[in-house]
């Protein structure tokens, strides 16, 4: 009997569609958001990214293994 893929195994897309110099950091990367947008849907308030991250416009994110990263604005410093 073959093993049952659970809906949160991690997806990530295959290195050949990251041809950016230098290459995008994986979703697992303290830098993730750094990575290039391959689809940018701005009238509903997402991008992919090209580790497979989905960053919404309020800057929380969806990782490829189904975690939420509640948003995280920058705080506005007080003057």
């Amino acid at each position: 009997m073959e093993p049952i893929a659970s809906p949160l195994t991690t997806t990530r897309l295959p290195d050949a569609l990251c041809t950016h110099s230098p290459i995008c950091p994986s979703a697992d990367s303290p830098d993730a958001e750094a990575a290039q947008v391959v689809a940018a849907h701005p009238e509903q308030g997402w991008s992919l990214l090209c580790n497979a991250v989905v960053l919404f416009e309020d800057t929380g994110e969806l990782l490829p293994d189904g975690r939420a990263v509640a948003p995280h604005r920058p705080l506005v410093a007080l003057v």
